[in-house]
């Protein structure tokens, strides 16, 4: 570990190679994992736990108590999984007694200015572009991709390999695999370029298009559209995932073009 001009407390457990630069604040009941970068006036509060190879950049607030009203000092935590990166000035505040925690998991990509709030979870490989801001409770799905100065409203959920369009006001739940833009925020399709360059075959994205078909354009509501998807579309992952995010839905799904 290279520490310079820094305050850590002795409470904190660092891991191998790591490097943090001067002016960075650690608290104690703070675990960093290996070969990690701490960047200038990083502020690291008590509960963070942070994994291996992690790049936090200046400014950035890991782990300051949650700005919920009910919070009454319980010890809760953020954990931040492997390989990902945190630019600058990003906030991530930790969990309540709801969850206990805040969840950031391996591979993610955290742009400047981003907040995730308390009891958020954050899949892997997803992408927060600059200025994102999230509501308590939401969920981003895996590999997925909010565009920078969008706004999430609280508990909503982000279905995976979904991309939506920067400036976007969130409110309901946006599907996995799709497009989302416009405002208010609409279903633009599906992210077929997204999925195969992450290697979905041609009948797959096909499937998952004639399903959104059904969904948005048959005149159903969910619960027809579902029925309909159920027993006129062939078996596959995709199909039960987008069956399961439906009905789990609490906020109601983004709706059609």
């Amino acid at each position: 570990m290279i520490k310079t001009n820094n305050f850590i407390n002795e409470k904190a457990i660092i891991g191998k190679s790591v490097k943090i630069e001067p002016f960075s604040f650690i608290d104690e009941n703070v675990i960093i994992g290996d070969n990690c970068w701490i960047g200038n006036n990083v502020t690291i509060y008590s509960g963070a736990r942070i994994g291996n190879n992690i790049k936090i950049f200046p400014g950035a607030v890991i782990s300051a108590i949650p700005q919920d009203m009910k919070f009454d000092g319980e010890e809760t935590v953020v954990e931040i999984g492997d390989n990902t990166t945190i630019r600058e000035c990003a906030t991530i505040n930790r969990g309540t007694i709801d969850t206990n925690k805040t969840i950031i998991e391996n591979d993610c990509l955290i742009m400047a200015y981003v907040h995730i709030a308390h009891d958020c979870i954050v899949k892997n490989n997803s992408i927060l572009v600059n200025a994102v801001q999230i509501g308590g409770h939401s969920k981003i799905d895996e590999h997925a991709i909010i565009g920078g100065g969008s706004v999430i409203h609280q508990f909503t959920k982000i279905g995976k390999y979904s991309m939506t369009a920067g400036g976007s006001i969130i409110r309901k739940d946006i599907p996995p695999y799709c497009k989302a833009g416009k405002n208010p925020l609409k279903y633009m399709g599906i992210n077929s370029i997204g999925l195969k360059r992450k290697g979905f075959s041609k009948d797959t994205i096909n499937n998952i298009q004639e399903i959104y078909r059904i969904l948005y354009f048959d005149g159903l509501n969910n619960s027809e559209a579902s029925s309909k998807i159920s027993n006129e579309i062939i078996d596959s992952n995709e199909k039960s995932e987008i069956l399961d995010f439906i009905s789990k839905s609490n906020r109601g799904l983004i709706k059609g073009i």
